[in-house]
């Protein structure tokens, strides 16, 4: 049977050209990076190569490059960071209902410490309303962390918008942009973010590797205490075939994005278009047009995201419902409840994502099958003959 993969959100592939610029490293350039020695500082020379080419794809400094074990822990860094290193000046974070949750349970985490949290409401489309930002902002307000796009829904958030009203207020401004990195162009400076959290495997790289940006001139404390690796910030032995693996993979994924976007848009909109058009009591989830290049989210009424996911899996067919970080959950996703679906419309959800393998040809496949697993589903629901 042919598998079919739509859970690009979820992980990616590794790319093969990743791949044969980490073996050499894997099998050879095993010295630790922080030896003195030739295998040392063979090593550190892949490391440092390896931050330069990051930060020339985000517009930043090299020094403001500080790799990570991904998106969770870039994160957690930039929010714990920021908050005990500023907790003088205030005790105030502002963040939105829609989060993933490695920034929302960092933030509950912190509310346990001592810190005020406000969770700000998204519209019907998970959008975030800049001038909340701006109202919700006091003197004791020392962070802003708002996700560049949502990983669930594809919506993408004004963020240059945000980051203006931060840096008017003097407050730091931290953006996860795992989801959104590799998929939309990002340029730190011209966005006004002061902390960026991006991620290897959602760009055909490998698991396990991850980077924060953090503008110089941030106060920030440490999350992993040890020894003095990544000039002193983030302890711990470098993973360097990681690290070279996650550089080639942000190289790849930038070099010709505004086609891989096009063509990820075309098949997007013509996969909702079908969709909407074939299958009664569908809605699509997420902003119609300020959405993600590859993210298809619909909520289909009377029946269970689990069961659609099952049936298309005995065909081959893998998709998600809500995010994969939450899909063994029985809670509806809490992106949906916050753009205002019931728990019963929230269950019937259904994401598809698209990826840079993603043909026409799968697509329509998925196009063909969907309707009648939904109709067989239907069919045993109560729910639906009611």
């Amino acid at each position: 049977m042919q598998r079919r993969y739509f859970d690009y959100a979820a992980t990616t592939p590794i790319d093969k050209r990743v791949l044969e610029v980490m073996i050499p490293q894997i099998e050879n350039n095993f010295g630790n990076p922080s030896s003195v020695y030739s295998f040392g500082r063979e090593a550190r020379k892949s490391i440092d190569e390896s931050r330069d080419t990051v930060a020339r794809v985000l517009n930043a400094e090299p020094k403001e490059i500080f790799f990570t074990s991904g998106g969770t822990e870039a994160d957690n860094w930039a929010i714990i960071g920021t908050a005990f290193a500023n907790k003088n000046k205030g005790n105030h974070i502002i963040t939105t209902s829609i989060e993933h949750h490695a920034v929302l349970h960092t933030c509950k985490y912190l509310e346990k410490h001592g810190f005020e949290v406000s969770y700000l409401p998204v519209d019907e489309y998970g959008m975030v309303d800049p001038e909340d930002v701006r109202n919700s902002i006091k003197e004791s307000t020392i962070l802003i962390t708002v996700m560049y796009a949502n990983n669930e829904i594809g919506t993408i958030q004004p963020i240059k918008k945000i980051g203006e009203i931060a840096r008017e207020n003097d407050v730091y401004f931290h953006t996860d942009a795992v989801q959104a990195f590799g998929s939309i162009e990002i340029d730190v400076k011209d966005l006004n973010v002061d902390m960026m959290s991006i991620s290897g495997h959602k760009i055909y790289g490998p698991k396990g590797i991850g980077a924060l940006y953090i503008r110089k001139g941030v106060k920030i404390d440490n999350l992993i205490h040890g020894g003095g690796q990544e000039r002193k910030k983030r302890a711990g032995t470098e993973n360097t075939p990681a690290i070279v693996g996650f550089a080639k993979a942000c190289e790849l994924v930038t070099e010709n994005l505004k086609e891989s976007a096009e063509k990820a848009i075309e098949l997007r909109d013509y996969m909702i278009k079908n969709i909407l058009e074939n299958i009664d009591e569908v809605r699509l989830n997420g902003h119609p047009t300020e959405r993600l290049p590859g993210n298809v989210n619909v909520s289909i009424r009377y029946i269970e995201g689990e069961s659609i996911l099952l049936s298309l899996d005995l065909i081959g067919i893998a998709a998600s419902s809500g995010s994969a970080c939450t899909s063994g959950a029985l809670d509806p996703s809490h992106v949906l409840l916050a753009i205002g679906l019931s728990h019963e419309i929230a269950h019937g959800s259904l994401r598809f994502s698209i990826g840079k393998d993603t043909t026409r040809e799968e697509v329509d496949f998925v196009l063909e099958k969907l309707p009648a697993i939904i109709q067989r589903l239907r069919d045993m629901s109560p729910l639906y003959n009611s």
